[in-house]
């Protein structure tokens, strides 16, 4: 049964896996003593193992500074657009703040003793520019550079390969005042130069870099609608007090591109052939499938993918933007200068997937809007067809293992077959949800379970996937959510801070057993 399109906040709330839970479309636990004695147990991983999976596939989990770390106003971190964000009343649930959140700044050891404990490879984390550069550019703050310092020498000692990414929608302040951050060109020299001081600083220990997570949702939740950091939209499409939503996605993202790939340059020219590493963007992907198979329902589906993953894979493989967007958004729509296409083109060693969830998409046949803004751009329906009756937390995130799957064959089979990490996949409990019923997580099992046997079939038909990256390890400040909201496989107790593995830590590390030779 086909629906009205939902409203542009609605909609964009669906795209993202870091939102507030939205209208829904669909009408035994463990004691503490047991959690102790969890690794006895034996799991069922549907058949899946380490020797399931490609030789030297990577398994690692996956968190980000603003969510974990803390100390945001301490030892001589800057403030991002965030951290004045989250102080806007009614914004963050509970009103609540990063300011200490699960404190990895200070518990690091062991949660890399966890990971390690668990039997993963690796931890993408990220690093605070802020933290780096107070005022985005110039004096350097040591004592941030000394905490990265620490944290990656200990994952090394503990052999938990780094994997670290620049920029997690965290953009210093300074930037935002003096320039309006994105909306300016001259962010992608201060991104690169920021950049360029990492690879120097850290490179010598970290071989896997990624520029940007998600710099869709960074434009079109912080451009469009208003709904993250910085927080701009036209009124019709939010509660923003400035923006553009027909522009300034796109301006946004444009220059996201150009940062992207002037990083990049820097590191290829710079430090590559002597530090042997590599480096690539993590790119977040709902898979979009036809309500019907009408060629409208394709179109519309394909609209929706173009916009979407295409909006930045594109230009880094093929140079330019989908001609989809080119032929709707028109003028609208930042152009590359042939120097540009030079440095965006092939900018990238891998791409980073973060593929959570699956829509049906129709075509609404609806009328040119009056008011123009990215969303509307799609001319795309969400329809509200059954997927599958079991739902995360977050009302946007629904159990589609299938989705993973054809997520990773359109990338193979549209842009050239690149090397892909699985960056980000996982699903969310409330917030309120009991200690024992917390650590009893088999929902969360049977979602790793569903998706990583897709993920193995897309590599058994082709794929180059490297790697898979759970989100995430912790617990912790979920945006919007703030704390009433769990991605991670380890309970934090978030009076205490105190860590506990959940069965789905338990059932990763059994599935990850190195056979003994």
């Amino acid at each position: 049964m086909r629906r009205p399109l939902p409203s542009l906040s609605l909609l964009l709330l669906l795209l993202s896996f870091n939102v507030i839970a939205i209208r829904r479309c669909l009408a035994g636990a463990l004691d503490s003593n047991e959690a102790s004695q969890q690794e006895t147990v034996k799991f069922d991983t549907g058949g899946l193992s380490r020797a399931s999976f490609p030789k030297d596939f990577v398994f690692g989990t996956a968190t980000s500074a603003y969510q974990v770390e803390g100390m945001a106003h301490k030892d001589g971190r800057g403030p991002s657009i965030w951290d004045v964000f989250v102080k806007i009343p009614g914004i963050v649930a509970n009103n609540a703040t990063a300011d200490v959140t699960v404190d990895q700044y200070h518990r690091y050891k062991g949660d890399v003793n966890i990971m390690e404990k668990l039997n993963f490879d690796a931890y993408r984390f990220s690093i605070s520019w802020s933290r780096i550069f107070p005022n985005g550019t110039g004096k350097v703050n040591w004592k941030g550079v000394a905490y990265y310092n620490r944290l990656i020498d200990y994952m090394v000692k503990k052999g938990i390969t780094p994997y670290a990414n620049l920029y997690h929608y965290d953009l210093p302040l300074a930037l935002e005042k003096r320039y309006n951050g994105l909306l300016s060109d001259k962010v992608v020299k201060d991104f690169a130069d920021y950049a360029d001081f990492c690879f120097k600083t850290f490179g010598d220990r970290v071989k896997n870099w990624m520029t940007f997570n998600e710099p869709r949702v960074i434009a079109a939740l912080g451009y469009d609608n208003g709904f993250f950091a910085p927080g701009r939209c036209s009124k019709a499409y939010g509660n923003c007090t400035a923006g553009d939503s027909a522009t300034e996605p796109y301006i946004a993202a444009h220059h996201l591109i150009l940062s992207h790939a002037a990083a990049v340059q820097r590191y290829r020219e710079k430090y590559q052939e002597k530090q042997k590493g590599r480096i690539g963007i993590l790119l977040d992907f709902v898979w979009y499938e036809p309500l019907t198979r009408s060629k409208a329902d394709n179109n519309a589906a394909q609209r929706a993918r173009d916009f979407h993953v295409g909006w930045f894979i594109h230009p880094i493989v093929y140079g330019e933007y989908p001609r989809t967007m080119q032929e709707i958004v028109g003028a609208r729509l930042p152009k590359f200068t042939k120097e540009e296409v030079k440095m965006v083109k092939g900018s990238m060693d891998f791409v980073g997937i973060n593929q959570y969830t699956t829509y049906y998409m129709y075509d609404p046949h609806q009328a040119k809007p009056k008011q123009l803004g990215y969303q509307q751009d799609w001319n795309a329906g969400f329809a509200c067809k059954t997927i599958v009756s079991i739902l995360a937390y977050s009302y946007w995130l629904y159990n589609v293992p299938w989705g993973m799957y054809k997520a990773l064959m359109y990338i193979k089979e549209h842009y050239g077959n690149p090397t892909v990490i699985l960056s980000e996949n996982g699903m969310d409990d409330p917030g309120n949800v009991t200690f024992s019923k917390g650590l009893h997580d088999t929902t969360r099992i049977n979602f790793y379970k569903g998706y990583l046997a897709q993920l193995k079939k897309a590599a058994d038909d082709g794929a180059n996937v490297i790697g898979y990256f759970a989100w995430s390890l912790l617990d912790n400040f979920e945006w919007r959510l703030g704390y009433t909201s769990r991605f991670g496989i380890v309970y934090v107790d978030f009076k205490t801070l105190k860590r506990y593995p959940k069965m789905s830590a338990h059932w990763f590390k059994q599935l990850l057993e190195r056979s003994k030779k």
